[in-house]
C-alpha cells in the first residue's frame, strides 16, 4: 500500500467528552483517555490504541473506522504551533506507513504527547 497514500493524515479540532458509541468498540481492559473533534467525526485516544471514525460521502451515514493500536507505532514527534503556523502536528512512524495528525491551537498538544508516551513507553 504505497504508504499508505504517501501519508494519511487528520485534523484534530478540539477536545470533547468520549462518545457513547465508541464504548462498542472498546476491548476488555481498554479504556478511552480523550476525545477530539475532527473536520466531520471524532477521534477518540485509549490506553491501547487511537480510534478515528471518517463519515463519508454527502450524507454521512458511511462510516470508516480507523484504528491505530499503539502496539505499531515504532516512533513519533510532536511540533507546537510556530508564530506563522498555527496548528501544531503529531506524526506516527507505524508499521503500517506514516500518519500525521494537525492540532488546532484548541487542542493541548502536551496532553496528547504524553497520552501517546505512556500508551506506548
Amino acid at each position: 500500500m504505497a504508504e499508505l497514500n504517501a501519508m494519511m493524515g487528520w485534523t484534530f479540532i478540539q477536545e470533547i467528552d468520549v462518545p457513547d458509541s465508541v464504548k462498542d468498540l472498546l476491548v476488555d481492559g481498554e479504556q478511552a483517555k480523550a476525545a477530539y473533534k475532527t473536520v466531520r467525526d471524532t477521534a477518540v485516544v485509549t490506553n491501547k490504541r487511537l480510534i478515528i471514525s471518517d463519515k463519508q460521502g454527502l450524507t454521512g451515514k458511511k462510516v470508516e473506522i480507523y484504528t491505530i493500536p499503539f502496539s505499531s507505532i515504532h516512533m513519533y514527534s510532536s511540533e507546537n504551533a510556530g508564530t506563522f503556523d498555527a496548528n501544531a502536528e503529531i506524526q506516527l512512524w507505524t508499521k503500517a506507513g506514516t500518519f500525521k495528525l494537525n492540532l488546532n491551537k484548541k487542542v493541548d498538544i502536551r496532553k496528547l504527547d504524553k497520552l501517546i508516551a505512556e500508551a506506548i513507553l
